[in-house]
């Protein structure tokens, strides 16, 4: 028996499989993302020879930061539930002849790395598709017990310029939304999305005694990260 949040993870795991190709040269190329994930990789703090995990790695454009982070002595764990992002994110590993960069599929809510031994987790763009962000974010530090977490998202802008960007901003998530997620009960696509990056952010930021917290690209762009 299916119900309406198994129904909407089929459909989002079709859509990214089917767009994994289009979303793999967004994800890499487009201007100023490059910067965003490699500010992310910085803000783990990340040493040579550190296990990091990277959930929701999608077609894997984080995992080169992060193994330049960790160097050959470390590990670079990627999860993804898209079977498609998951399939482009090993060709691309593969294609490095990277022995230490491992891509696998999984739930991010139930990630299938509990006895991993697990230094940092990472999260970019993804914590807006998940049903409970905060929930899951605890999850992960008490499943994986890292001592580093860091998240980058995108959510409606603050700053006084990028709210006059709003609507085509919130105009964006709707047209980018996997079919089943774009009608919500408790509000608009953008407005869901704006509550759960908040949920999720400042879960980290309660968890964690280091903290750094900014925005990027006229505020659209939140990353939080944080040592426990």
């Amino acid at each position: 028996m299916t119900t309406p949040d198994s129904d909407r993870a089929t459909a989002a795991q079709g859509f990214y499989s089917r767009w994994a190709r289009a979303y793999d040269t967004l994800a890499r190329r487009a201007p100023g993302v490059r910067g965003l994930r490699r500010d992310t990789a910085a803000a783990l703090d990340l040493a040579p020879g550190d296990t990091v995990v990277d959930v929701g790695c999608g077609t894997g454009a984080n995992l080169p930061a992060l193994r330049e982070r960790v160097g050959p002595s470390g590990t670079v764990v990627g999860v993804d539930f898209a079977p498609g992002a998951v399939a482009r994110a090993r060709a691309h590993v593969a294609r490095e002849g990277w022995t230490n960069v491992h891509v696998c599929r999984g739930d991010a809510t139930r990630l299938p790395l509990a006895d991993a031994d697990v230094d940092a987790v990472v999260a970019t763009f993804l914590v807006g598709m998940l049903p409970d962000p905060a929930a899951t974010v605890r999850r992960w530090l008490d499943d994986l017990n890292p001592e580093r977490l860091a998240l980058l998202d995108l959510a409606s802008s603050h700053h006084r310029l990028g709210r006059q960007l709003n609507p085509v901003f919130r105009a964006l998530v709707v047209a980018t939304a996997p079919p089943g997620t774009r009608d919500h009960h408790d509000g608009s696509p953008a407005c869901v999305l704006d509550r759960r990056v908040a949920a999720a952010h400042r879960t980290l930021l309660d968890a964690c005694v280091e903290t750094t917290h900014g925005t990027r690209i006229g505020g659209f762009a939140y990353l939080s990260a944080g040592r426990r």
